[in-house]
């Protein structure tokens, strides 16, 4: 049986979705290839292959040993522009860090990307195209599902929440690129509306925006609940605490939080963005500032056949990322990985098994592959 040794140290810094990431895909490769793929975690053996899910220089510092025996993959969870308005740098060490992620890429023998947008901006840095290849996150619909409407009540009734204002949730790092100033603003002028942002400083004072955002929170509205960092189990239940999820992020690849929210059934409310298009089109409903996300919310809270629309479209969302479809797709890339000569490319191959195993359902192309 063939090995795959997944090296993740993510869990070093809370609430990222990066960790989110990485714990489904492991269960699920562990779970559904498990009669072809051998799968272990953070070991030091050789193994056929070697993913990394983080970019750390212990791992980099291996690499000219570790590709004497294996092959390797690498996951891209962001990109030097999408780390802007994430983590507050000198231009100094903002420079050598960028050119280190960079560096890092270009030394997989292939790359992942959750968003297919991400692929030609891979290649303007000078990946070469042939090692990319697109796979969408996936999250398990055992540990993210809707609730029933006592028990939602009985949720909101432990944590202090009216059962009878509309509820806006987000979750996400307190940071200037997830939008957390232009939630501030919404709660204030819907006061009507309870709102709810769950997430910390992941990083701590680096954070971008560090001290304008803790400014800002020192005297929040009265109707913005700031629980913190929750823990992955619990967030179940605060997604079905809420009506919909509302992430004003103006860079992303592809959110964990909109696929569990999707999953529980919520309608989905993202800032109107390029890189959704290929992801996402069609089961979310979007705006591009704050008047405009203020009009979604106020429909979804007045307009009952608007927000069964809003929860359908989510639901359908949920089903075309489902666990048999992403499992085929890693299932299909590994097994390309392993037999294929250096330089073939691993896009044509997927997108035809990822096709071939289950029929398309009526979303955009691009949800199959790069336009």
């Amino acid at each position: 049986m063939k090995t795959i040794n997944m090296l993740s140290k993510a869990d070093t810094v809370e609430g990222q979705g990066v960790l989110s990431a990485y714990l489904e895909q492991v269960e699920l490769v562990k779970s559904e290839l498990g009669d072809t793929f051998s799968v272990s975690v953070n070991q030091r053996f050789p193994s056929d292959i070697v993913h990394y899910h983080t970019i750390n220089l212990e791992y980099f510092l291996t690499l000219p040993f570790v590709r004497l025996h294996s092959k390797t993959v690498g996951y891209v969870h962001f990109l030097p522009e999408t780390l802007e308005g994430s983590i507050h740098l000198s231009p100094l060490a903002k420079s050598i860090f960028y050119r280190y992620v960079l560096r890092f890429y270009k030394s997989m023998d292939y790359l992942v990307t959750v968003n297919p947008d991400f692929v030609e901006r891979l290649v303007g840095y000078g990946v070469k195209r042939e090692k990319i290849c697109f796979i969408p996150n996936y999250v398990s619909a055992e540990q993210f599902y809707p609730l029933g409407e006592e028990e939602r009540r009985a949720l909101r009734r432990k944590h202090g929440l009216s059962q009878e204002r509309f509820t806006v949730f987000c979750a996400g790092q307190l940071q200037k690129r997830k939008g957390i100033f232009d939630f501030i603003e919404l709660a204030r002028r819907m006061p009507d509306i309870q709102f709810i942002w769950a997430g910390g400083f992941a990083f701590g004072s680096l954070s971008d925006g560090y001290r304008e955002i803790r400014t800002a929170l020192e005297n929040p509205p009265e109707n913005l609940l700031l629980p913190g960092l929750i823990a992955r189990s619990e967030m179940n239940a605060w997604y079905n605490m809420a009506d919909c999820l509302l992430l004003p992020s103006y860079e992303e690849l592809f959110p964990m939080t909109v696929l569990e929210a999707m999953s529980c059934s919520k309608p989905v409310v993202l800032r109107d963005l390029k890189l959704y298009e290929n992801i996402l089109s069609g089961v979310y409903r979007s705006a591009q500032d704050v008047e405009g996300f203020e009009k979604v919310v106020r429909r979804l809270q007045q307009d009952t056949a608007f927000y069964q629309d809003s929860a359908a479209r989510a639901q359908q969302g949920s089903r075309f990322y489902n666990r048999e479809r992403v499992a085929q797709m890693w299932r299909s890339f590994y097994g390309h990985v392993l037999t294929a000569q250096s330089g073939e490319a691993a896009q044509p191959l997927l997108r035809a098994a990822g096709q071939a195993a289950h029929k398309r359902p009526k979303l955009p192309a691009g949800l199959w592959g790069v336009r």
